[in-house]
């Protein structure tokens, strides 16, 4: 792991089923054994309000700034308990978001810009959320947009092995953390 990642907590937010051990967030977590993941009680049945309590629960144990790295319904979770509390939110790594239409949980989620750092990753062929819905939740919440071509839903089946272009976008949302949070560092010290 790079030096600027170790100044975070790195969380692995999934999607529904979990990530299996064929999953960019595996192999990363496998790779890297400071990256927490999320755990919930029921992925198969992904309801916004249980899943963003149970990450809630997880932040709670650990208040150091934190990346969060969320898939698909775990990028929903992820804004939906971000938003409500900011405090050690230090950055949001959103990749192949599900559409909020699809889950009826649009109108549970923020309508604006969010106060930290956040890239979005979309796909052109994403069937969970075309990149052109992506994109408008991406301007709606502040995120720099990142189109990652014909990848499908970015995930096991898309056969990205250890994916380093997600990576560098990884790397790339912890400078952006690392330089808001020093003005902030030194307005107050």
């Amino acid at each position: 792991m790079t030096a600027l990642l170790s100044h975070f907590r790195i969380l692995l937010v999934p999607g529904l089923h979990n990530s299996g051990p064929d999953h960019w967030q595996s192999r990363w977590q496998n790779l890297h054994a400071r990256f927490e993941r999320v755990e919930q009680e029921q992925w198969d049945d992904p309801q916004l309000l249980a899943w963003s309590a149970q990450l809630d629960r997880v932040r709670s144990r650990d208040r150091r700034p934190t990346l969060f790295v969320a898939h698909s319904f775990g990028c929903l979770t992820t804004v939906h308990s971000a938003a409500r509390d900011a405090e050690n939110v230090a950055g949001l790594l959103l990749v192949a978001p599900a559409d909020p239409d699809k889950f009826g949980v649009a109108g549970s989620l923020p309508q604006a810009a969010l106060p930290f750092p956040s890239i979005m990753i979309g796909s052109s062929d994403d069937p969970w959320m075309g990149a052109s819905c992506a994109a408008l939740w991406s301007r709606r919440w502040g995120s720099q947009f990142v189109e990652a071509g014909a990848l499908g839903h970015i995930n096991a089946e898309s056969q990205l092995g250890d994916w380093p272009f997600g990576y560098t976008r990884l790397l790339a949302l912890a400078a952006m953390a690392t330089h808001q949070q020093r003005p902030r560092a030194a307005a107050g010290g």
